[in-house]
Parts: structure tokens; C-alpha cells; sequence
């Protein structure tokens, strides 16, 4: 059998292009770097952290994981992946937004999504969530379950993202009584602000003492002593970031839920599947990016009642019928 020189090298060319494309298959490595709090943290990073497990479990592709400890190691970590390989490196947490930024200069052949902040690369994702709108819900639910008419908010570190949390809340509580009382605390000006559960248990005691019988955390880790105290003193926690309403059934009235997971999967799997994009992308209600929990664990607090009038909000914040307003930096 006679082949013809056009044929053979277009075989050729064929087996170059297919082995090729098995090889970037098999040399697939994604990567994650975790921020302070660590990814058993129960809130954001183990949300993550979840998305990752996830996408491995999904396509058998293990993910190279880092938790740091100091600030420095943020980059240190960044740059380590990139050079062994790493095809795409998520960074969770704004405060990697720096890091990201010089070490995706460094190597713009990897792509990295970055959540919670915004760094303008053309080898970056930046993923935000219009956390406001879940947290006017929780808001609403915090008003409605009040007797006092007195609630609280507790934040971590002290920064625009969970004054927007604050924001939103706020917000919800009034929509729904507006002689609402509103307390509000933050935990720190530092990043030690996500991991004091002692800390939390001691403002939300405090917020107690004053009248407040709700009161939702946007504080990472610091948030479960909030949530132990409410236990402990016979009232109602929020959570946040992930559904936290197993942690005390009967004691989390909801959580305002931040799907961090999501993101974090799909940034893997579209970076697999060379469906990536850089850019901003910005998750709400509508994307179904951020939502309030209601489960076996929060049925019994959270009323048939409450949970028509929250609903009917949201799909107005959906349809645009209901505006939550966004915190501007003062």
C-alpha cells in the first residue's frame, strides 16, 4: 500500500497535535493557597477548600494545597507552585491580592484566580461576591426572630469587604422593623482578627448583655466562639461563608452563605478544560453565588413564616425590584 506524501504529513502533523494535548492532560497541576485561619477553619478557607476536594474527587486530579502561617509565605508559596509546575494557582483571600500580583508577573504563562479581590493581570481572575445581598436576608431573618428588637453584627478585620457584610445586614434588619437596634463590633485591624474564637465569645457576650438576642458573625474563625456563646447563653447565632447551622442545631438561626467552594471548582475545572478567563467575575444572588442556609439543622428557629417573607426579598433582590445598597469606602 502506497501513502501519499500530503497524507503522511498530515498524520503526522495529527499525532504531534494529539500528543501533545495528552501530555498538557497528564501534566494538568492545579495548586491553592489558603489564608490565614487555615483551610479547617469551618468558614472561608474550608469552603475552598471543599470546591477543591470536590474537583479532585470529580477528575482524579490531585490539588497541591498550602496554609500559611505569616505573610511572607504568601508569595514564597506562589512562586514554589509556579515553578514546579503549576498550571493554575488559586489565592484565597484579598490579602494575597499583592502577592498574586508580582508573582503572576513573574510568570505569565500560569493562570491564577484570585477570591475576594481584584488584581488586573492578563494571566488573572479576580472573583468577587456581592456578599450585601445574602446578608440582607440574614438581616431579615435576625429582625424577624428578635423579641428584643435588639440584634448584632460581629466582623473580623476591620475592612471594607465585611463593612459591606455589616452594610447588608443592617439593612435587612430594618427592612424588616426599622426601629430596629443594631450593635456593631470588630474583632481586629490585623489578620489575627480571623482566628480569635475567644475574642468573638467575648463580643458577642458583650452585645448580649445589651438587649441583643441575634447576633451574625462575618469573622472567619473567630466566628465559632461567637456562635459557642450564643449556645451557651440560650440565643441565636448567624454564620457565615459556609452553612454553619450544624455546628448548633437549634442555636444558628441561618448563615449567610458564600460559595466559595463554587468558585474555587470551577476555577480548577475550566482551567482544565481550557475555558479559563482572566477578568473580573462577580457572584450574587442571581448567579446564585451567595445565599441564606435552611436545613434539617435550622428548620426548627427558622419559621415556614420567616422563610416566605425572606424568600419573597430575594427574589425581589433578583429581579431588581429591591435594591441592596453597596458600601463605598469613606
Amino acid at each position: 500500500m502506497i501513502i501519499s506524501s500530503r497524507f503522511s504529513s498530515w498524520l503526522i502533523a495529527v499525532l504531534v497535535v494529539t500528543t501533545a494535548l495528552a501530555a498538557g492532560a497528564k501534566d494538568f497541576s492545579p495548586a491553592i493557597v489558603y489564608d490565614f485561619g487555615g483551610k479547617f477553619d469551618r468558614s472561608f478557607n474550608q469552603s475552598a477548600s471543599e470546591g477543591a476536594a470536590r474537583f479532585t474527587t470529580e477528575t482524579g486530579t490531585a490539588v497541591r494545597e498550602f496554609e500559611i502561617t505569616n505573610a511572607a509565605q504568601r508569595e514564597q508559596a506562589m512562586q514554589q507552585m509556579a515553578r514546579r509546575g503549576a498550571t493554575i494557582i488559586v489565592a484565597i483571600g484579598f490579602t494575597q491580592a499583592s502577592a498574586v500580583e508580582k508573582v503572576a508577573k513573574q510568570f505569565p504563562n500560569v493562570m491564577f484566580t484570585i477570591v475576594d479581590a481584584v488584581v488586573d493581570l492578563p494571566n488573572v481572575q479576580s472573583v468577587n461576591f456581592r456578599e450585601q445581598e445574602s446578608s440582607f436576608l440574614c438581616g431579615m431573618a435576625a429582625a424577624l426572630a428578635s423579641k428584643t428588637g435588639k440584634v448584632g453584627f460581629i466582623g473580623g478585620m476591620d475592612i471594607p469587604l465585611i463593612r459591606k457584610f455589616a452594610l447588608g445586614y443592617v439593612e435587612g434588619a430594618k427592612f424588616v422593623n426599622p426601629s430596629a437596634e443594631v450593635f456593631q463590633n470588630m474583632t481586629g485591624s490585623t489578620p489575627a482578627a480571623w482566628g480569635d474564637p475567644t475574642k468573638g465569645a467575648e463580643l458577642a457576650k458583650s452585645q448580649f448583655g445589651r438587649g441583643a438576642d441575634v447576633v451574625f458573625h462575618a469573622a472567619g474563625a473567630t466566628g465559632i466562639g461567637v456562635m459557642q456563646a450564643a449556645k451557651d447563653s440560650g440565643r441565636l447565632s448567624i454564620g457565615c461563608d459556609s452553612n454553619q447551622d450544624y455546628l448548633h442545631p437549634g442555636s444558628v438561626l441561618t448563615s449567610a452563605v458564600k460559595r466559595v467552594d463554587v468558585a474555587t471548582y470551577k476555577a480548577f475545572l475550566d482551567a482544565k478544560n481550557g475555558t479559563w478567563k482572566p477578568g473580573q467575575i462577580v457572584l450574587g444572588l442571581a448567579e446564585q453565588g451567595v445565599d441564606y442556609s435552611y436545613d434539617e439543622f435550622n428548620r426548627a428557629v427558622l419559621t415556614p413564616e420567616m422563610k416566605q417573607k425572606i424568600d419573597a426579598a430575594k427574589a425581589d433582590i433578583i429581579s431588581g425590584k429591591l435594591k441592596v445598597s453597596e458600601y463605598k469606602v469613606q
